[in-house]
């Protein structure tokens, strides 16, 4: 099947060679990024087929008239580079069109002369995994700080299971540097996505409160009941340590009231 075949799937009536302008975009990869995530070789399988039909605009507005281009084609593209880790580079290349027109011959100049080049994807993934153990963050918590250097391992998250592609923008700021794009991600519809400095702060916040749990388990109970109650700590959100801390604090200070109550019993007698 032709470009202009694929294409024509996608239009009211056909279209001739002579009406559209073709171009070629590189939407995302599997390196890491500037945001320290990056996404699995499977979501970019999951994005080939997901990204087909979808529309091009600026800037992530949605309103209809900014619209501008339209993919008709996807491909996976291997490479012989690698990755920040690594891994063999994948890029997800699409292929789009636009209708000629005299409103849009500059931009199509645009486009040819490099200017208008930087593009983002917007799409639903479902999974947010740590690089270092593997535990989906939207799920459950881990101790691994984005960013850190675990061994031989760097930290970062990868996107996976992704569910839906939304659109896809020209941009003025890239994140992924090698395949000169940037990437504006959604954990689901109208959710914004956490900064990654507010994610190493909250597991930084974390892992501190989980350590200070763990040392008021140890002074409030021995042995097997000290190892059961750290054991329960580890499945425990930043919001659930909180409020057992507070819980040990307040059957701290009563084990001390009931001390000095004692010891007065003692110095009347």
């Amino acid at each position: 099947m032709t470009n202009l075949e694929k294409l024509n799937q996608f239009t009211r009536r056909e279209l001739q060679e002579n009406e559209v302008y073709l171009f070629d975009v590189i939407l995302c990869d599997n390196n890491i990024d500037r945001d320290l995530e990056c996404f699995s070789n499977q979501a970019l399988e999951q994005m080939q087929k997901l990204f087909i039909g979808k529309t091009g605009i600026f800037d992530h507005n949605l309103k209809s008239n900014n619209q501008t281009a339209r993919i008709y084609d996807t491909e996976l593209v291997k490479s012989d580079k690698l990755t920040k880790d690594g891994r063999q580079l994948i890029s997800l290349k699409a292929h789009a069109y636009m209708i000629r027109t005299d409103s849009n011959a500059d931009f199509i100049r645009e486009i040819d002369g490099g200017i208008k080049k930087e593009v983002s994807v917007s799409c639903c993934a479902e999974k947010r995994i740590c690089s270092i153990c593997g535990a989906d963050k939207r799920e459950t918590t881990c101790n691994h700080i984005i960013g850190k250097q675990y061994g031989d391992k760097y930290c970062y998250i990868i996107l996976d299971d992704i569910q839906d592609a939304y659109e896809w923008s020209f941009v003025a700021v890239p994140a992924q540097l090698n395949a000169g794009v940037t990437k504006h991600f959604q954990h689901e519809v109208n959710f914004p996505q956490t900064s990654t400095e507010l994610n190493q702060l909250l597991s930084e916040l974390e892992l501190q409160m989980r350590t200070e749990v763990f040392q008021l388990c140890g002074k409030q109970s021995n042995g097997a009941i000290s190892k059961a109650l750290r054991t329960a700590t580890d499945k425990m959100d930043l919001q659930e340590l909180l409020h057992f801390k507070q819980m040990l604090l307040e059957e701290q200070k009563q084990d001390i009231s009931q001390a000095y109550v004692q010891l007065a019993d003692f110095q009347q007698r």
